[in-house]
């Protein structure tokens, strides 16, 4: 699992964000997920290929019940950058799901039947944080396009993926959002348009995790180190903060540079006077004792222009 994914599933893990960004793509805004009511489902299933048994895995999936009832499964799947067999993947995601619902119990005569439970749906929606348009394919056939031809094509069921594309959100659809994911949502819708990002005070509540998420889709460390140094009681409560305080740690950390640096220098400094200071001392004492410049330039390993002044001031002296 990639650090990417580790920290897309952090936040969105949280029921609130889970649930808020399901009802703004999927619902225009409306609360029709309550937190409540959603809990955490199986994300990894197991498939057969080539003779082995492989892994896939979900980056993030919940059931949601209403009166104990599992009546749908939701997953999310995060995307940087567009991704050429999205469809394919996000099929398989959603086929285990439905394969998982038709599990066997056993009966009281020790005989396996399958399960009588209600069957329910399974949608998943990709969230792709990209700045430009995704450009690969969105269905099965565009996927196959290469060698699916007419007489075919009755014959084979297409599937299309819930794509998102964030930074193209509008500005209403980004304020629908009621959680941190709306801090998100905003920066990226921002820097697409503006290619920069101007914080809001919009209050947040799962600090840490939307700093993360934000260094590692943006790249940019400096939002992980301002989430490392955050001390319980004294948590930035919206991006206006947290951007101060990563402004106050670049200027401490400049000033320590700066401090580190100029003493090196002024200890190289220091050495490189010390050492002439005594390459003069040597070059006078040569002098007084018959060697030529040239022979004392060649010793002490310094211009003859500057051992001939070093001489001049012997004479004024």
């Amino acid at each position: 699992m990639t650090e990417k994914d580790m920290t897309e599933k952090t936040l969105e893990s949280y029921n609130d964000v889970f649930a808020d960004i399901i009802n703004v793509l999927f619902f225009g805004g409306k609360e029709v997920v309550k937190e409540e009511e959603l809990e955490q489902a199986v994300m990894r299933s197991i498939y057969k290929t080539d003779g082995k048994l492989r892994e896939q895995e979900r980056d993030t999936a919940k059931y949601w019940r209403k009166h104990n009832i599992r009546i749908s499964l939701f997953g999310l799947e995060n995307e940087t950058e567009p991704e050429s067999d999205m469809p394919i993947r996000v099929f398989g995601y959603d086929g285990a799901s439905y394969r998982d619902q038709l599990f066997y119990v056993k009966g009281e005569d020790g005989k396996y039947r399958k399960n009588n439970n209600p069957r329910y749906p399974v949608a998943t929606a990709v969230l792709y944080f990209g700045t430009t348009h995704w450009n690969k394919p969105t269905t099965i056939y565009g996927c196959v396009e290469d060698n699916l031809n007419d007489d075919m094509k009755p014959f084979v069921n297409d599937f299309k993926i819930n794509l998102f594309e964030i930074a193209f959100l509008t500005e209403e659809q980004t304020k629908m959002f009621k959680s941190d994911f709306r801090i998100v949502a905003d920066y990226f819708v921002q820097i697409r348009k503006n290619k920069d990002y101007i914080p809001t005070d919009t209050q947040m509540k799962h600090v840490k995790e939307v700093l993360q998420l934000m260094s590692v889709l943006t790249q940019d460390n400096r939002f992980e180190e301002a989430a490392n140094v955050i001390e319980e009681g004294d948590e930035p409560k919206n991006m206006c903060e947290v951007l101060d305080k990563v402004e106050q740690r670049g200027k401490k950390i400049g000033e320590e540079i700066g401090k580190k640096i100029g003493k090196e220098i002024g200890e190289e400094i220091g050495r490189e006077i010390g050492e002439m200071s005594r390459a003069k001392k040597a070059a006078i004492n040569m002098k007084m004792k018959g060697y030529s410049t040239k022979e004392i330039s060649e010793i002490v390993e310094v211009d003859i222009d500057i051992i001939n002044s070093w001489f001049s001031e012997i004479v004024l002296i």
